[in-house]
């Protein structure tokens, strides 16, 4: 793992996407730096560019114009082969629907991104049980999809993201799909492995309660990162008076 002091940093990043005979400036510049470590929540209202962001800091779209630089490594102009092994190796994708093979069980869903990695320190069937176990599912490892709850389902999707450590892990509406206990279970699962591997975890979320246990938010407005202190951002001002009340009551704890 790259030392380069921030795990995630991007240069006025924009992305026009053309829609019909219409183009849409889905993200019309934004500089973020997210240091190891942290629990960062992304918010804003539908269509402000937080799925195109995310898209882009995972290598899966490239901007129109701008940059990306993932653990140290810029990975604007790398072609679809070497961002396919960044993409293995240094980023780790938590989606609301689980995306899990249905014929594998979970110690071979898990696995099998270690099997597609370079040169792996990890024994595959070693590490996925170690990090099935880390995630309360130790008597769950020959279960197949089907076999599981919504919440196990997205925790195994969790423990193969962290399959190769990644130094970044991107969820995206991560509870999205879940009840609220199978939802509680899974953000203490996330926060967990945040804690505990040091993982920097990104959640692109609508939800303000998931929101406001989150150490660190940026709002996205019309493809602007908008101020903590914008009065026109509505989904900042929402988050962060459900972050105050909950740290007030000591039901999550003020950030050191």
């Amino acid at each position: 793992m790259s030392t380069a002091p921030f795990v995630l940093r991007t240069e006025d990043l924009k992305k026009d996407l053309n829609v019909g005979e219409v183009t849409v400036q889905a993200l019309r510049g934004v500089s973020l730096t997210v240091q190891r470590g942290e629990f960062l929540g992304i918010i804003g209202p539908s269509g402000s560019g937080k799925s195109t962001l995310l898209g882009l800091i995972g290598g899966l779209d490239t901007p129109t114009s701008g940059r990306v630089f993932i653990d140290g490594t810029d990975i604007t102009d790398l072609n679809e082969r070497a961002l396919t092994r960044v993409r293995n190796e240094k980023i780790g994708f938590v989606f609301q629907f689980f995306n899990l093979i249905p014929t594998l069980s979970a110690l071979e869903n898990v696995a099998l991104p270690i099997q597609f990695a370079r040169h792996s320190p990890f024994n595959p069937h070693k590490r996925a049980k170690e990090l099935l176990t880390l995630l309360g599912l130790d008597d769950r490892l020959g279960h197949r999809p089907t076999q599981l709850s919504g919440g196990q389902q997205q925790r195994v999707a969790i423990a193969r993201a962290l399959a190769n450590n990644p130094a970044l892990l991107l969820c995206d509406e991560p509870t999205g799909s879940l009840d609220s206990a199978s939802s509680e279970t899974v953000m203490k699962a996330l926060r967990d492995v945040q804690r505990n591997t040091g993982t920097t975890v990104i959640i692109v979320t609508h939800n303000m309660d998931i929101a406001a246990q989150m150490d660190r938010l940026v709002t996205l407005v019309d493809g602007h990162l908008a101020s903590d202190v914008d009065v026109e951002s509505s989904a900042q001002m929402a988050a962060v008076k459900v972050l105050k009340e909950k740290r007030a009551t000591t039901e999550i704890k003020a950030v050191p």
